[in-house]
């Protein structure tokens, strides 16, 4: 009917720059296509910071999950594929839709957009936390963009 308002509410996701370290994780919502870098959650031997991760999505209760999988130039797998498969299948204990989007050069390019931001005089120095929580964020409006 015209005229009639959009009644769907605004999705929210949470998306996850995956890292044998750390993973960045970001939170980003459809009605402006943007996303704000939250966190870097340790990774290790012994796996993720569930409880982080469990904390993050319950205060943000995402509609989805965004996951970045990195590829490599030609679009084969990289080596981080397997890692991330596995990362992927224990986020299915949040009961939530889980998606992936290509990450290629995300790190690179949060670096890129940080270090800018330093020569403003915006921030000072970056750590790489900070790289990966806006990675996550390019990575959620890579999402974001592809499906609006």
């Amino acid at each position: 009917m015209p005229g009639t308002p959009d009644t769907n509410p605004p999705e929210t996701v949470v998306a996850f720059d995956f890292g044998l370290r750390r993973i960045g994780v970001a939170v980003g919502q459809d009605v402006t296509a943007s996303a704000n870098p939250i966190a870097a959650v340790r990774n290790c031997d012994a796996g993720p910071d569930w409880q982080a991760i469990t904390a993050i999505v319950r205060e943000w209760r995402p509609s989805r999950l965004i996951v970045g999988m990195p590829l490599h130039e030609d679009g084969s797998p990289s080596e981080m594929g397997a890692h991330i498969k596995r990362f992927i299948a224990q986020l299915q204990r949040f009961e939530l839709p889980v998606e992936q989007v290509d990450e290629r050069y995300s790190s690179l390019e949060a670096g890129e957009v940080l270090k800018s931001e330093r020569a403003l005089g915006l921030r000072g120095r970056i750590s790489k936390e900070e790289v990966d929580s806006v990675a996550a964020a390019l990575i959620a409006e890579r999402w974001l963009r592809k499906s609006g």
